[in-house]
């Protein structure tokens, strides 16, 4: 279920500057699109062959990281606006705490493996 959500947030973030109006900022929309696509592709990793990919479940929280600060970080010429920063942090949260989520079940796959 946890993949299932991570992955709705990939497309999601993926598809945000289409849906709040932002797609004038050509600088985040690449950056929304790239990332929400890494995202979802990660998390359809983990879903269908878990015990190959769990290794790199740590990446997930670090783009949702990015998600969050990426308005102030990604230069795009264009102002930012409140939908535009509003987006980026409600999705980057969920994606850090779906993150942290799929590190801890790894982490547990991991210990369980060698005992």
């Amino acid at each position: 279920m946890m993949d299932g959500l991570t992955l709705l947030a990939g497309v999601y973030l993926a598809i945000s500057p289409w849906i709040v109006g932002f797609v004038g900022n050509t600088a985040l929309t690449v950056n929304n699109l790239i990332v929400g696509l890494m995202v979802a592709a990660l998390a359809l990793g983990c879903a269908w062959a878990f015990g190959r990919t769990y290794g790199v479940s740590w990446v997930i929280p670090l783009l949702g990281l990015w998600t969050i600060f990426s308005p102030w970080l990604v230069r795009g010429g264009d102002v930012r606006t409140g939908g535009m920063i509003t987006n980026n942090i409600i999705t980057g949260i969920v994606i850090l705490v779906l993150g942290l989520a799929a590190m801890m079940v790894a982490m547990r796959f991991r210990s369980r493996g060698r005992r």
